[in-house]
């Protein structure tokens, strides 16, 4: 087994979920409102759909990606709404009917898996992210074979799920000091800061298209 292409898929997958966007803020509340595991779960929703994009990037697919550029307004467009309708959404919960619904239904770790896979899967600038990690760290070549371009990839999954264990076993540590008053404010920072983050990602993904088609 070549260790160094997962050593550097685990650098990778680490380097591309540290910055704290939308989902890093989503992650957060859903540790600081539910626990570590849901936390933790919803960033493995996360990793999952950058370890898809870091496929596509490593394998070349190259149709895939085209079909990216043609259709990226719409993608940007679709994903930036749904993203703000989160951010309202965490913004308006009360944390104490959230708490209520929790005890009433104890198992929707799936719903959060799925939530946050969604969320980052339609983010399509992610493959252009990962061609980036994978052309600096010139760990993808022509002759590479096939095994060692999955180890790669399970290097990046493994990377990002170390990360938002990470991320979410330090949040938790928090949650003994938060009460029901600060959840409730917590909520309000949380969703303005999703919505924040997404208006500012879009706008400066325009004003660059615009630039370069001008």
């Amino acid at each position: 087994m070549n260790w160094s292409y997962i050593i550097d898929g685990i650098i990778i997958g680490i380097s591309a979920s540290i910055p704290l966007g939308p989902i890093g803020v989503l992650v957060i509340q859903r540790t600081l409102n539910k626990g570590r595991l849901s936390g933790f779960i919803s960033g493995l929703g996360a990793a999952l759909s950058d370890t898809i994009y870091a496929i596509i990037a490593g394998f070349s697919l190259s149709f895939i990606v085209g079909f990216i550029e043609t259709q990226m307004l719409w993608i940007q467009i679709i994903g930036a709404s749904v993203l703000i309708g989160l951010g309202l959404k965490i913004f308006y919960t009360n944390p104490a009917t959230q708490l209520r619904r929790q005890k009433k239904r104890s198992s929707s770790l799936v719903q959060d898996l799925f939530s946050t896979f969604i969320l980052t899967i339609t983010n399509p600038l992610a493959v252009f992210l990962f061609l980036a990690f994978f052309a600096g760290f010139r760990v993808v070549e022509a002759e590479q074979s096939l095994y060692d371009r999955f180890m790669l990839i399970i290097g990046v999954f493994a990377g990002a799920s170390l990360w938002w264990f990470t991320l979410s076993s330090l949040i938790n540590m928090l949650r003994s000091k938060i009460n029901l008053r600060r959840l409730f404010w917590l909520n309000k920072i949380a969703g303005s800061t999703i919505i924040v983050l997404v208006c500012v990602a879009f706008f400066l993904w325009a004003g660059n298209e615009y630039l370069w088609a001008n």
